[in-house]
């Protein structure tokens, strides 16, 4: 039995929440550059080198990529020979909250979408997918997910 200390993962989920905003896979910028390369629409190639430009802001400045930094969403597999020392579902919401404000992202989780839609200020409670696997370990994704036109209805 592994013993992990809910601490470690607070900081894990701050360092995945920011970087999932703020830095766009390699393989998505090559995606992306390549569609430009390909591109003949003179507006269209316009618009991909605008997207281009964000997300080298974004690396060189450690900002994020989109305004919507959105609903966090975290994946985790647990593996069935790990204890954790303090409480899990705690530990990730901890995470998230201290990545939206140390990470300066945009908090726009409301508490009750259909009564007091009352801001949470930190982004919480996160989405949490939790699968039990076979080993010692645990692996943990964030995803945000961005509202879009969501955002006013």
């Amino acid at each position: 039995m592994r013993e992990l200390d809910a601490q470690l993962i607070v900081q894990t989920v701050k360092r995945l929440c920011i970087e999932a905003n703020c830095q766009l896979p390699g393989d998505v910028k090559a995606c992306i550059e390549n569609a430009r390369a390909a591109e003949p629409w003179g507006q269209a190639q316009e618009i991909l080198d605008r997207i281009i430009e964000n997300y080298q802001i974004a690396d060189s400045e450690n900002v994020p990529i989109c305004q919507d930094t959105g609903m966090a969403i975290i994946l985790a597999e647990v593996g069935n020979e790990v204890f954790i020392d303090g409480d899990f579902e705690s530990a990730i919401n901890e995470g998230v909250s201290k990545a939206y404000f140390d990470g300066k992202l945009r908090c726009s989780v409301v508490a009750d979408p259909l009564f007091d839609r009352k801001n949470t200020e930190n982004n919480t409670p996160a989405i949490i997918y939790t699968r039990i696997i076979k080993g010692d370990k645990i692996k943990l994704t964030a995803l945000p997910k961005g509202f879009g036109s969501e955002n006013k209805s």
